[in-house]
């Protein structure tokens, strides 16, 4: 981009590589009722440059992306969480640019322009899987499904070996999600208040054992409390504005329910996270656009989110 001077190789510090960036993905969130959007939060290139004294195995003309979580001093764990991490186009500038300097390396066989937006939603509902704390044989139920993370955590998880509950509505999205993995579909508007009677049905009649939340609604958290098993998961991943979980405390506390969140994933997550679309596993849909193009990207994405 015109007025933007690459970062010379000789700065670089040791634990750190220079990327010339190929392809950067666009995403955006609700925070306290407005937009905030991350533009250069998840993107792909090749390493050009490597800092003095870095014990890695990357190495020139790697390639390798740039995720939400730019740098941490932990490699696992809780890493995004914790020990003051950066987060790419949020605390640290680097996708929009030529030139980045923090990266996770990707498999042979993963196109850089499939890499890119995996290192966003891909990691995202892939730790949010984990978080859940599944075995293969276990079902979970899918809101939001068609959406950027739900279309995916509905590959992870039949890749994973779970049995997929989706909870959407539309017969092409129903197509969608059933082509995607989905063993059962509930169309919550023609459920209406059977709803919950029909997740449950569809699960041996005890509700899956877990839940992702990947909706931008708030109800869907609230269903979500009444349809999982006794000793089933809430996990937390969209984020609508100001939503506030309810929780029956008494029936919570007697069926041993759990609510957990799931922010992003570590370095490790990442690695794990990209072996999927690398071996045919998971993929995700994109269009790759012109960079000229971004400020009417932008606002296509938020008159989506209004509608």
């Amino acid at each position: 981009m015109a007025g933007l001077s690459p970062l010379k190789p000789e700065a670089l510090k040791p634990g750190e590589c220079l990327v010339k960036v190929i392809y950067s993905g666009v995403t955006s969130f609700q925070h306290i009722g407005s937009t905030v959007s991350i533009a250069d939060a998840l993107s792909a290139g090749y390493v050009v440059a490597i800092g003095e004294h870095t014990d890695t195995d990357i190495r020139v003309g790697d390639a390798v992306g740039i995720k939400w979580l730019a740098s941490s001093s932990l490699s696992q764990g809780e890493e995004a969480v914790r020990l003051k991490p950066e987060n790419a186009g949020f605390s640290v500038d680097v996708s929009f640019q030529q030139y980045a300097v923090h990266v996770t390396p990707t498999p042979k066989g993963l196109s850089l322009d499939a890499a890119a937006p995996m290192l966003c939603a891909g990691v995202t509902v892939y730790k949010a899987l984990k978080q859940a704390n599944l075995t293969p044989g276990d079902t979970v139920a899918i809101t939001g499904a068609d959406g950027g993370l739900g279309h995916l955590a509905t590959q992870y998880a039949a890749a994973m070996g779970m049995r997929v509950v989706v909870i959407d509505s539309g017969e092409e999205k129903q197509k969608l999600c059933m082509l995607l993995g989905a063993e059962s579909w509930i169309d919550f508007k023609p459920a209406g208040d059977n709803i919950v009677q029909e997740i449950k049905d569809a699960t041996e009649g005890y509700g899956p054992h877990a839940a992702i939340v990947a909706a931008s609604s708030s109800a869907a958290y609230e269903l979500a409390m009444n349809y999982i098993r006794p000793d089933g998961t809430l996990v937390a991943v969209g984020l609508p504005p100001k939503a506030v979980i309810k929780a029956d405390v008494f029936w919570s506390v007697l069926h041993n329910q759990r609510i957990v969140s799931s922010y992003v994933g570590n370095r490790q997550d990442a690695i794990e996270a990209l072996d999927f679309p690398a071996r045919g596993k998971v993929k995700i849909s994109y269009r790759i656009q012109e960079l000229e193009r971004l400020p009417s990207i932008y606002e296509a994405m938020h008159k989506n989110q209004r509608k």
